[in-house]
């Protein structure tokens, strides 16, 4: 598929990704996302890697040499089968996969289905949500293959060691770069640091080779199975998946320009349960900024450290113990239920801001000054509860509240968002 594209646009295909690379990678900066490495299976630590742990599959008789039949997928990169298809055609992608029949070293899958399956019913290999590991069991029943895995012809890959008209098969290929990424040199090497992962994350559509190929290569080569695949769903619009191919994308970087990096963030966590698909929006992403960002967490945000400034001089003596238990905030974030987290947060904002519309701190400190440097100082606690508990998901509001409140010296804040 990247080199069908490179050709359609006159560049070679280290061209060609070498472009779409960039603008992922800028895409990830203007996201404010921060990763150890930017990985790429270009590099040619990984090329060596790849092709030593196919050589050592090959010696060991787990590929073989052979001709594969099916319907393949361009969209997927995956053969499908007909059970697959709606109305004859890739469901994701809607289109014919075409028939293929070609020469091709074979993997052993099959030779390990037994174990696989036991690990998933064990939960050893535990996948999350429910849904996806019941549809997965169901495809176990009908019997794994053996799966092709080089192309001839394709000369965008990785040259198999034993024969260079073939070049690994994408799968065989992206697969490793969860090894290589985090510092495995090839079978001779000890598993990194690093692995096996508590949690490895996917989207649906890509968990039948996640949960079939990946952890068969990983028992061929004698390494650990990830211990847990959690599935996430897609971003849809009008009910549909995302697809360059159905011209119905959304480009972030739009988004961040109009709304800054930390609203389409918390946005983006907090409309879609974590693990299900969910229709997105400007119009949406709008309707959360200015009822959750400008008008809670803002409003919550400039209005208390205006009374601090106002009340007490600006000065924070102490910090008490924030009144109000984020406990729950902590355990959803940590179970990956990212939405319910931050409806968490902003339960506490809300309750936070109707406490000071009850209270009237500007009428209750003609008389009761006392009460209302209480109320201050637990509003400043709860501020920076909520700081902490938010850096993960909008790290920019988080570090301006943290500054601010402590500064050592509280005035009126520029706001953590405008209205728009």
């Amino acid at each position: 598929k990247i080199e069908q594209a490179a050709q359609a646009q006159s560049q070679t295909p280290s061209e060609f990704t070498d472009e779409i690379s960039a603008k992922f990678s800028f895409a990830w900066d203007q996201l404010d996302i921060g990763y150890d490495r930017f990985l790429r299976t270009t590099e040619p630590a990984h090329i060596a890697a790849v092709g030593k742990a196919l050589e050592r599959l090959y010696a060991a008789g787990d590929i073989y040499l052979g001709v594969y039949e099916g319907l393949y997928c361009k969209g997927c990169e995956q053969f499908k089968k007909e059970k697959d298809l709606v109305d004859g055609k890739c469901p994701d992608h809607k289109i014919v996969p075409e028939k293929m029949s070609e020469e091709t070293y074979m993997f052993r899958m099959s030779k390990y289905q037994k174990q696989i399956l036991a690990a998933i019913e064990a939960d050893e290999l535990f996948i999350r949500p429910a849904a996806p590991r019941t549809a997965l069991l169901s495809f176990f029943k009908e019997g794994l293959d053996d799966v092709s895995f080089s192309r001839q012809n394709v000369k965008w890959g990785i040259p198999l060691p034993w024969d260079p008209t073939h070049t690994a098969y994408v799968w065989a290929d992206a697969f490793l770069n969860y090894l290589t990424g985090v510092g495995w040199t090839g079978p001779d090497s000890a598993p990194p640091e690093f692995w096996p992962p508590d949690i490895q994350l996917m989207s649906k559509d890509i968990l039948r080779v996640h949960a079939t190929i990946w952890p068969a290569m990983l028992l061929a080569l004698g390494l650990p199975l990830p211990r847990q695949l959690y599935v996430h769903g897609f971003f849809t619009v009008n009910g549909e998946k995302m697809s360059k191919s159905l011209g119905n994308t959304i480009d972030p970087n739009a988004w961040v320009e109009k709304f800054g990096t930390d609203a389409v963030r918390y946005f983006l966590l907090r409309e879609v349960p974590f693990g299900q698909d969910g229709d997105v929006s400007e119009n949406k992403l709008k309707a959360r900024y200015n009822g959750d960002l400008a008008n809670g967490l803002g409003n919550l945000f400039s209005r208390t450290t205006n009374m601090i400034e106002k009340y007490l001089d600006g000065q924070i003596e102490e910090f008490v113990k924030t009144p109000k238990d984020l406990a729950e905030a902590s355990a959803a974030f940590h179970n990956l239920d990212f939405a319910q987290g931050l409806a968490q947060i902003w339960e506490a904002i809300a309750w936070a801001n109707q406490l000071i519309d009850r209270a009237k701190p500007w009428e209750l400190v003609k008389t009761e000054p006392a009460k209302v440097k209480e109320l201050l100082l637990n509003l400043a606690a709860l501020l920076l509860e909520i700081a902490l508990k938010l850096s993960p998901v909008m790290p920019q509001a988080a570090n301006q509240s943290r500054s601010v409140l402590e500064g050592g010296d509280v005035k009126k804040a520029e706001p953590l968002f405008l209205k728009i």
